[in-house]
């Protein structure tokens, strides 16, 4: 028999895990009551919570939307992933977590030819071939990484396809505008002859 502290660290560890069989044995006669009732039809099935981890089937999503006007359909983005150089922890190097989205903008049917015209103008620089790749390998989650690509190519969808400014019109300054620019540079010439030594 242990006595001492010994013993009753291992008494009060032999009862732990005594009242842990005991919670066990009643979860599992509680799931085995459960399992029952669910056969017998007593219990109603209770649907389970859709998981949005980003992979529903492309035909099921809503699309990419740029604005009022222009919403990418999913069918027409692709995915592309590798082990990012980023932060990972365990997981850098291990892990498919930069993600890159693919669009071909030159033969996407969400534009009109007039965007499509303007897009290609301004990402001449940008696109390959007429697509567009957007990468994201700052998140160590690979599901956090594709939002920040949809957002970062909503974006730059967005901005090129936002209409430039209205030309600036040619304009003269008024006579009232000309007299107080008169009137301004008198008053500083006023002010730096006072700032002059007097002369004797």
């Amino acid at each position: 028999m242990v006595s001492g502290t010994k013993g009753r660290r291992f008494d009060s560890c032999r009862g732990h895990q005594q009242k842990v069989r005991a919670a066990g044995h009643s979860d599992l006669a509680a799931l085995s009551r459960r399992a029952r009732g669910l056969r017998a039809g007593r219990i109603p099935v209770r649907a389970l919570p859709q998981r949005d981890d980003g992979l529903m089937p492309a035909a099921h999503r809503p699309g990419l939307r740029i604005n009022a006007s222009v919403t990418i359909a999913e069918s027409e983005l692709t995915w592309r992933f590798s082990r990012s150089s980023g932060p990972g922890g365990q997981g850098v190097n291990t892990a498919d977590s930069r993600a890159e989205l693919v669009w071909d903008a030159a033969r996407s049917a969400a534009l009109s030819a007039h965007q499509r015209e303007r897009l290609l103008t301004r990402l001449s620089g940008r696109l390959v071939g007429g697509v567009l790749t957007i990468a994201a390998s700052e998140h160590r989650e690979q599901r956090r990484n594709r939002d920040a690509a949809r957002a970062r190519l909503a974006a730059v969808v967005a901005d090129a396809l936002r209409p430039p400014p209205p030309a600036r019109r040619p304009t003269t300054p008024s006579r009232g505008a000309k007299e107080r620019r008169l009137a301004a540079k008198k008053h500083r010439t006023d002010v730096k002859q006072l700032r002059r030594p007097p002369i004797d």
